[in-house]
């Protein structure tokens, strides 16, 4: 498979894997063993590059598509780059069939997401990070401001999260 370089470094497969379908939002989550091959698979072929997100999952598994991904892929680490996305949770309280979405990008919630992902990927480092949704507590916090790439940096240079992992911002 050909390849690409997105920026000066990080290079990835042509086409990557986008993995939200097998624990999310198309019904019910395929047969595990199903999906543990098909990843298998697709490294095989020679994809590089898989997208999760913390919120692919369902009522009763909400992190289960990193769960998967971090079993699944352990073995092929080296070889690939995983990319997963935070910012948002469902309402699973909510009686609606499309349950509603709550985001949340505050500091506090991103430095939680990152360390979450980090453990249920099974990983030390975390090739891609980007948040799904943009919400008022992003911007402005008690009059401070604040982004996602900063609290993201803070995380790496942070104790408790250097010692466990390093999050590579590409």
């Amino acid at each position: 498979m050909k390849h690409r370089l997105l920026g000066k470094n990080f290079e990835v497969s042509a086409v990557g894997l986008g993995c939200m379908g097998m624990s999310h939002a198309y019904g019910s989550a395929p047969d595990k063993k199903e999906m543990t091959e098909l990843l298998a698979q697709a490294v095989d072929l020679g994809y590089t590059f898989f997208d999760t997100a913390e919120c692919y999952g369902m009522p009763e598994s909400p992190h289960h598509n990193e769960e998967l991904l971090g079993e699944a892929l352990k073995p092929f680490r080296n070889k690939i780059k995983i990319g997963t996305k935070f910012g948002i949770t469902f309402d699973y309280s909510s009686p609606e069939i499309n349950l509603p979405v709550i985001a949340d990008s505050r500091p506090e919630t991103v430095r939680k997401a990152v360390e979450g992902s980090l453990r249920r990927l099974q990983t030390d480092h975390i090739d891609t990070n980007g948040t799904l949704k943009w919400n008022d507590n992003t911007v402005t916090r008690s009059g401070e401001s604040y982004h996602v790439i900063q609290v993201l940096t803070e995380s790496v240079g942070d104790n408790l999260t250097r010692s466990k992992a390093r999050c590579k911002l590409a």
